[in-house]
């Protein structure tokens, strides 16, 4: 019984720990799940909450039923070098090798460009993403603003 209790509580796969001061140690033990709270601040310091299961992980099924379809629907984009439509991947996993860096990028937050502009666009040398000339500026105030 328990074993089903902790397949049904948890879909998260990975265990991260860090280490802190003992006074954030201390709030975050005072915390009925302190998991949710970490989760909810990473997530919200990347603004990456996710608009549907806002940060939970998890849909109801009305939710995942009424937006699979919209989702399927408009998983397409303009390249953001050339315009020509780019399928919007979900995820990079099932991607050919030659595409799942171009795709990474994008779902990280960066720039989507098609297979034929991604190898023309240069890379930006601190972090590796394909940058068009014209957006570098924006680019380093968007990802790189944080480090000195």
């Amino acid at each position: 019984m328990a074993n089903k209790t902790t397949k049904a509580k948890s879909t998260k796969s990975k265990i991260v720990a860090f280490k802190v001061e003992a006074e954030l140690a201390e709030f975050l033990n005072d915390l009925p799940n302190k998991s949710d709270f970490i989760r909810k601040a990473i997530l919200a310091q990347f603004g990456m909450t996710c608009p549907l299961c806002t940060g939970t992980g998890v849909v109801p099924r009305g939710i995942h039923d009424h937006y699979k379809p919209v989702i399927a629907a408009q998983n397409q984009r303009p390249c953001d070098k050339c315009k020509t439509a780019v399928e919007v991947p979900l995820s990079a996993d099932n991607a050919a090798p030659e595409d799942k860096k171009r795709f990474e990028q994008f779902l990280h937050g960066g720039p989507l460009y098609c297979a034929r502009c991604y190898p023309h666009v240069p890379a930006c040398d601190d972090c590796g993403w394909h940058v068009a000339m014209e957006k570098v500026a924006e680019h380093f105030k968007k990802v790189h603003s944080h480090a000195h």
